[in-house]
């Protein structure tokens, strides 16, 4: 698999590669650049590419500027810390959407997709096509409910009743408006992954939030944040590396 990463930082750009050759081992190759310009110059030459991994904001621009320019079909997973550009993420060639600050497992989910829907080559446009399609439909983008197993049957959990959400071991907690729990078979990546990114917000590694649950944020050290959750008897704490990017999701 030829692999074209386009970050400019270069720990983040380390971190990749390593996720990447835990999972795939030496079945890639890839090419690296930082910089707007770099990124147009090799998309508009030989494009070989099997897969990009993209950050949001890098040298000289975005990597929006980037894809405006060039023609190319080859899928893309978006690798950033700004939750904002979802929508226009999927209006190009994006196939996922990953958070940093990211985990081996959420990338391998994002790689999974990349597998299922081009386990082929040449890739079937059709295909490909028709899942922008069904990603830039509002109503089908997001999950609307979650099957949870109980002991005797199987419960619907309405996304909108769910106020918080965090890790349980390998599986996830879904809190609901009665302070009620519903443990789920996903990991916290998948989970996030299909919900609405305008109303739910990952505050780090292991809890997702929704806005409109949040009853009062208050100022905690090193630049992070208290939350009080309705229902939830704790306050929750944003991450230092996710806090600008929770101010600025409030605003939005």
């Amino acid at each position: 698999m030829t692999i074209l990463i386009i970050e400019d930082e270069k720990p983040a750009y380390k971190k990749l590669l390593n996720y990447l050759a835990n999972y795939l081992g030496d079945r890639f190759t890839h090419t690296y650049v930082r910089s707007v310009n770099e990124g147009i110059e090799v998309l508009t030459g030989s494009n070989t590419f099997d897969l990009i991994f993209a950050d949001i904001k890098i040298l000289k621009g975005t990597s929006f500027d980037i894809f405006s320019q060039v023609t190319f079909s080859t899928p893309i997973i978006f690798c950033t810390a700004y939750n904002e550009h979802l929508f226009k993420a999927f209006q190009t060639n994006g196939i996922a959407y990953v958070l940093k600050p990211y985990s081996q497992e959420e990338l391998n989910e994002a790689i999974k997709k990349f597998e299922i829907l081009f386990d082929t080559k040449p890739y079937n446009k059709d295909i490909f096509n028709d899942f922008k399609l069904l990603l830039e439909s509002k109503d089908n983008v997001y999950k609307k409910r979650f099957a949870v197993k109980k002991k005797d049957d199987i419960k619907l959990i309405d996304v909108e009743t769910i106020c918080f959400i965090e890790v349980f071991g390998d599986l996830c907690k879904l809190y609901d408006t009665k302070g009620m729990f519903h443990t789920i078979s996903k990991n916290l990546g998948a989970v996030y992954n299909e919900l609405n990114p305008n109303q739910f917000f990952k505050i780090n590694r292991s809890q997702i939030v929704n806005i409109n649950f949040i009853e009062s944020i208050s100022p905690h050290s090193k630049n992070r944040l208290y939350l009080k959750i309705s229902t939830i008897k704790d306050l929750v704490i944003t991450s230092t590396s996710t806090t600008k990017a929770f101010r600025i999701w409030l605003e939005h």
